[in-house]
């Protein structure tokens, strides 16, 4: 109850942006898990094409993060939003439509475009919409994410039923309706120059090397969070020898993010600065993997179902912890974003952070799936475990640093919205 009083004390403008969030991640997630068995089984592809379709989705989306911010900063985060929403409802229809690796590789390319365009301008009209509330936007936008990423596996598992081009023109059709939504409703805002060239703004934002290390210390946020898709669902079905058990990873999430996320935010806001929880968050989620971590040491298939509790209740108590941390960090990183830099190139900021942490986390998820393979083929269950512990201690330790020699603002800056 406390939540949707929180929710309906925001404006339109963020209530739209909240609902966009819970609509992009449902579509999103609708549709890009099961890609890959499509484009294998269906589609007979090799794994050589299916990496590039997918890769090329992946670079298009973190390569021009950078260009999606800017264009917030300088068209209007409102007109970028629409854009980016119009792009993945063709490149998701494509999907359906077409068969044919040219047209697969141009609907990954607008796809993944899309992502890069309204990613940052969400965020940068989010945070100038909701002025000194900004984490407590940020706190509920993270529930309504992550209640759109377990919307969408189960919507899209059942639209497979039927075939593939079912689910993607559905994820299609919520991105269109999307489109419209934001086109009929969000207000527009005036765009304020920066009074520099694009060039400019970005060796404004590049040259800030306290934002740029907080945007590298941020590797251990993006590379754990990441491992929700794929070193806990594993782990799940192997502690389980059920393939649904992935299912309890997002259940356990979303349940966790619905109860607390917005209560943590709030009074840890009355606690003290925000840098100090992201810290805590980061040392969190890497402890998180802890318990996950002895649950691979059973080894093998469980033997019925007291074997398999234990394992699993570890497995889920990591997946908890995890998002404990997340819930207490990330709303505050978000928070502090916009505080490096001029209220001008907020978009810049938010661009050039998940460019610069995305290119980090992708490395950082390179170093885990080898530490997985290795750890399979070396019986050492432990390895990627300790790798994702060793990245949230370290992510949680640069932080730390920064903080102590005066790297990070002293406090979110003041970002009113302007009409």
């Amino acid at each position: 109850m406390r939540t949707w009083h929180e929710i309906r004390g925001f404006p339109t403008a963020v209530l739209l942006l909240l609902v966009n969030q819970l609509g992009v991640n449902t579509g999103f997630y609708l549709l890009v898990p099961h890609l890959a068995l499509h484009l294998t089984e269906d589609l007979g592809m090799s794994a050589v094409v299916v990496g590039i379709v997918l890769g090329v989705r992946n670079l298009s989306q973190q390569g021009l993060f950078l260009i999606g911010g800017t264009a917030s900063d300088r068209l209007g985060a409102r007109g970028v939003i629409i854009a980016g929403c119009a792009l993945r409802t063709v490149g998701f229809g494509l999907f359906a439509l077409g068969d044919g690796l040219p047209v697969l590789l141009a609907a990954s390319v607008l796809s993944g475009l899309a992502g890069a365009l309204f990613n940052p301008a969400v965020r940068a009209y989010l945070a100038l919409e909701a002025g000194e509330r900004r984490a407590e936007a940020f706190a509920l936008f993270n529930v309504f994410a992550t209640t759109g990423a377990l919307i969408g596996p189960l919507l899209g598992s059942a639209l497979l039923l039927v075939d593939f081009r079912a689910a993607a023109l559905a994820a299609a059709g919520i991105f269109a309706v999307l489109t419209a939504a934001q086109a009929l409703v969000l207000p527009a805002r005036r765009v304020a120059p920066s009074g520099n060239s694009v060039l400019g703004d970005w060796r404004e934002a590049v040259r800030d090397r306290g934002f740029l290390a907080f945007a590298l210390a941020m590797v251990g946020l993006l590379t754990l969070e990441n491992q929700l898709y794929l070193l806990l669902p594993d782990a799940a079905r192997r502690a389980t020898g059920w393939d649904g058990a992935a299912g309890l990873v997002f259940l356990v999430g979303t349940l966790a993010n619905l109860a607390l996320q917005l209560r943590l935010t709030t009074a840890l806001k009355k606690r003290g600065p925000g840098a100090r929880w992201i810290g805590a968050g980061l040392a969190l989620m890497g402890l998180s993997f802890v318990p996950p971590m002895a649950a691979s040491g059973y080894g093998g298939t469980p033997d019925g179902l007291a074997d398999a509790a234990p394992r699993v209740l570890l497995v889920l108590t990591g997946v908890l912890l995890l998002h404990l941390g997340t819930m207490l960090a990330q709303p505050f990183v978000m928070e502090l974003i916009p505080s490096f830099g001029r209220t001008e190139l907020t978009g810049t900021y938010f661009g050039l952070f998940y460019a610069v942490s995305g290119i980090a986390a992708a490395v950082g998820n390179a170093l885990v799936g080898w530490a997985m393979d290795t750890g399979h083929r070396t019986n050492a269950s432990w390895l990627p475990w300790a790798c994702c512990l060793a990245f949230g201690l370290a992510s949680a330790a640069g932080l730390a640093l920064l903080h102590r020699r005066g790297a990070l603002p002293a406090r979110p800056a003041a970002l009113p919205a302007t009409a």
